[in-house]
């Protein structure tokens, strides 16, 4: 997941356009239970999602994992 960077934007790889695109990336709090009876509002992970500017694919990664 290693970026590169490009003036005040950053690419990384896009597996879908096989090569090093331009991305929007944000943090996603995402609830993982999806049992209500769960304290699912305590059981939320931080996500970083990543979208292609070039063809809009987007993918996720818990920030646990990372």
């Amino acid at each position: 997941m290693a970026t590169t960077p490009m003036g005040t934007e950053r690419q990384e790889r896009c597996e879908s356009c096989s090569r090093d695109t331009p991305h929007d990336v944000h943090i996603e709090l995402r609830a993982e239970s999806d049992d209500p009876g769960e304290n699912a509002a305590f059981s939320r992970e931080p996500y970083r999602v990543a979208t292609c500017r070039r063809c809009e694919t987007s993918r996720s990664r818990r920030m646990n994992d990372a």
